[in-house]
């Protein structure tokens, strides 16, 4: 488990390595505030007392991501490769299909660092922002607070809609009831569970996680009427509303988009072989 005082160092390198490349690092910090302390997740380098190297390992279901950063200064000194190095051995240990390398698209040095692996382009993932619009008339649908009653509907989304596996899913769905600043909320319609939704709260943010409606539910409406009504309450509530998808997911980015959001940054997502 990160200490507060490394949690404090990782926010400070972030934001130097941020404002060099002026871009959007990807670090996952709902997950870095409540990693397990069983697991070595996180891989820090220091000199002198300073942080000036960083990689995290993120699980979801069945894959693995990566993403870390080295001090500008401090470039060129293989302290990622070696970082990098021990992030594989630990991996290796684990079961897992999938390992997804993340660097923001506008990175120049991660693009240039995953030139030296034996990696693929993957996907891209935009990162946008809801842009106050006419939501028209006020939605007629049910989105109620998750009860551990819900557990199996939430495990079978992730399942349908996301392609974990049962036992991924589970085990997905019990870390993720541990983070803070979380809501998570169950759609319903004609009386039945539907679907799913997450709203993590950051500062004056709310961001959309684990959106789904059952396959044989789509294509009806419902989800678009679910997110209108997530959008004006948290509007109303005061808070700027982000998300993330996956730009080869058309149907969601042509909902997310019909809904007033815009994509303001990006990440591309390369696999690891």
């Amino acid at each position: 488990m990160l200490s507060t005082k490394e949690l404090d160092n990782i926010k400070k390198l972030q934001q130097v390595c941020e404002q060099e490349e002026e871009i959007r690092l990807k670090l996952n910090w709902d997950m870095l505030m409540t990693r397990n302390e069983k697991e070595k997740t996180d891989f820090l380098y220091y000199e002198d007392g300073e942080l000036i190297g960083f990689i995290g390992i993120y699980g979801f279901g069945n894959k693995i991501e990566v993403c870390g950063m080295v001090h500008p200064k401090h470039r060129r000194k293989k302290i990622f490769s070696q970082l990098f190095s021990e992030a594989m051995n630990e991996i290796k240990k684990q079961n897992v299909s999938q390992i997804l390398l993340n660097t923001p698209t506008r990175s120049f040095s991660g693009k240039e660092w995953v030139k030296t692996l034996p990696c693929q382009f993957s996907f891209s993932e935009y990162q946008m922002k809801w842009a106050e619009t006419n939501l028209g008339e006020q939605e007629h649908i049910i989105i109620r607070a998750s009860t551990p009653d819900d557990i199996e509907t939430e495990i079978q989304l992730d399942v349908q809609c996301f392609r974990f596996s049962e036992e991924e899913a589970k085990v997905y769905n019990q870390r993720i009831k541990k983070e803070n600043n979380q809501d998570f909320f169950i759609i319903e319609a004609n009386q039945q569970k539907v679907g799913k939704i997450r709203i993590q709260h950051i500062k004056k943010e709310a961001w959309i996680y684990g959106f789904a409606i059952f396959p044989q539910y789509q294509g009806q409406g419902i989800g678009r009427k679910a997110l209108n009504k997530i959008l004006r309450q948290e509007h109303q509530n005061g808070f700027d509303i982000f998300l993330e998808v996956d730009s080869k997911n058309a149907n969601a980015l042509k909902l997310y988009e019909s809904c007033g959001f815009k994509a303001y940054d990006s990440q591309d997502y390369y696999e690891y072989k």
